[in-house]
């Protein structure tokens, strides 16, 4: 089985990126499930109901947030809609919508996917760790193929989590900084693990947003607007390949393409 996972899509020029890039990419790599990161869809600040709709029709099975997942307040109001979007599992039981789901690839094989959100430089939401065991035993009911979206700041917090799940879980890859980092490896108990997948977006920019608009906050120390850039639009993944039997990786592949050209 061979799972594709989307780093962040940032604003406009990274549903473009996944809308051209996504279908080829499925036919080419034979990948039997894609899963995305959507929580900066909407100009770079949370996600929309028609956004929803138009990721699920490009082909994307999952989609996953984190922090600003509730930045469009609509959010609020269908979120418990779509099964296969979902948000970190280590929000207040209170809050709307579900933090892991089990859905079925196109060979038949069911995919867990867990969704946390880190604890350093971000909310103080519950434990990451317990709230992750919590989700695998509910999930491993149904499937041994798990894969955890864990959307942090600190290197050192993904690392852990990934060293604390290694053979208990298919994948642990993190996402939020929008840079992909190079440290994608099996670990010794047969998890793959990445730091960071990276971006889908604009990469003549910061991080996804007009460079202008963020050295003019870094040198004047003023809140501004910050908006999405749009020069060399790249998407960023990870392939990982997966023995449905056992559910460990048995390989992971970074990937980074950029839009409307070749990508061999």
């Amino acid at each position: 089985m061979r799972i594709l996972f989307i780093g962040d899509i940032v604003g406009k020029p990274g549903r473009r990126a996944v809308q051209g890039l996504l279908p080829e990419l499925i036919s080419d790599y034979q990948i039997d499930f894609v899963i995305a990161n959507g929580e900066n869809t909407a100009a770079g600040f949370g996600i929309t109901r028609e956004i929803v709709e138009d990721l699920f029709e490009s082909r994307i099975d999952v989609i996953t947030t984190g922090n600003h997942v509730w930045d469009k307040k609509e959010v609020l109001d269908f979120i418990g809609d779509y099964e296969a979007l979902i948000r970190p599992a280590n929000y207040p039981g209170s809050a709307p919508g579900r933090g892991s789901v089990v859905m079925p690839s196109v060979k038949g094989y069911h995919l867990g996917v867990i969704n946390l959100m880190g604890r350093v430089f971000m909310h103080p939401l519950d434990c990451p760790f317990l709230t992750a065991e919590r989700e695998i035993e509910k999930i491993r009911k149904r499937t041994k193929i798990i894969l955890v979206d864990i959307h942090a700041e600190a290197t050192s917090e993904k690392i852990a989590l990934g060293w604390f799940l290694d053979g208990k879980v298919t994948a642990v890859v993190g996402t939020h900084t929008h840079v992909q980092t190079a440290d994608e490896r099996v670990l010794p108990g047969g998890t793959a693990y990445i730091t960071d997948v990276g971006m889908t977006g604009p990469f003549d920019s910061v991080i996804g947003t007009r460079k202008e608009i963020v050295l003019e906050r870094f040198l004047t120390q003023l809140p501004n607007k910050f908006d999405v850039a749009k020069g060399d639009v790249r998407l960023q993944a990870v392939l990982i390949d997966v023995d449905e039997r056992s559910g460990s990786a048995l390989n992971i592949e970074r990937l980074s393409l950029p839009l409307n050209q070749p990508y061999g």
